[in-house]
């Protein structure tokens, strides 16, 4: 059974996320601001957090930022529509994803259990030894892991899956969409912003100057590729 950490200051939102989540057999923990989230995560094992952006005492952006301090949790962001810089902050701080409100119960669902299946991949699971090399950075899919240069890197679930799906097509350009689709395995509703978030996420832990990124290229008015045979 997977928990599921719920946060957010309306307590008619928490309730109906309870019910739609508790009916597929996950258990759920309860909170109304950031700070009573980051006690629950304290002491209970999260797999999963649904948070939302604006609530009293400490905001979710903030709570998220404590949260990636210590956990590489799969993290949700409920968002008003007015509240576009805000999601993309949140994905700039760790978030995977966001739903807008009013959100709708089967994508609610769907997104729970995409987050999952990839948070749990990357945990661990009998997954064939396969390691993808290109210069410096190193995927071993076996063991979940990243190195660059011989030091390990911190991915969020998010970050880990786009690395390999480009490091497995190194060369080739994909739209954000593309990148959406296979990662997310969702529509690429709002994908341009999402994806571009995560690329810069992963300029700045994988390139010594993300400015100037020897690996992660932009393809204007293309979409993203990481460059083959960059050497170490």
């Amino acid at each position: 059974m997977y928990n599921i950490l719920i946060c957010d200051d309306e307590k008619d939102i928490v309730s109906a996320l309870k019910i739609y989540l508790a009916s597929d057999g996950y258990q759920i923990y309860e909170a109304y601001t950031g700070r009573e989230a980051l006690e629950i995560m304290r002491r209970a094992d999260i797999h999963l957090v649904l948070m939302d952006i604006m609530m009293p005492e400490m905001d979710g952006i903030s709570a998220m930022v404590k949260i990636r301090e210590n956990s590489n949790v799969p993290v949700i962001l409920l968002t008003a529509k007015s509240e576009d810089n805000d999601k993309v902050l949140g994905l700039m701080v760790g978030a995977d994803d966001y739903i807008t409100k009013p959100f709708n119960p089967v994508e609610v669902q769907a997104r729970v259990k995409s987050q999952l299946r990839r948070y749990m991949q990357l945990g661990g699971g009998n997954v064939e030894k396969k390691n993808l090399v290109i210069g410096g950075i190193e995927l071993d899919d076996a063991k979940k892991q990243v190195m660059l240069d011989g030091e390990a890197v911190n991915l969020t679930p998010t970050e880990y899956d786009i690395l390999k799906f480009l490091m497995q097509h190194p060369g080739e350009v994909y739209s954000p969409k593309q990148i959406y689709r296979s990662v997310w395995e969702d529509a690429p509703y709002g994908s341009e912003n999402t994806v571009a978030v995560h690329i810069r996420h992963l300029r700045e832990k994988l390139e010594y100057n993300p400015a100037e990124p020897r690996y992660l290229k932009v393809v204007w008015g293309q979409g993203y590729k990481i460059e083959r045979g960059v050497m170490p």
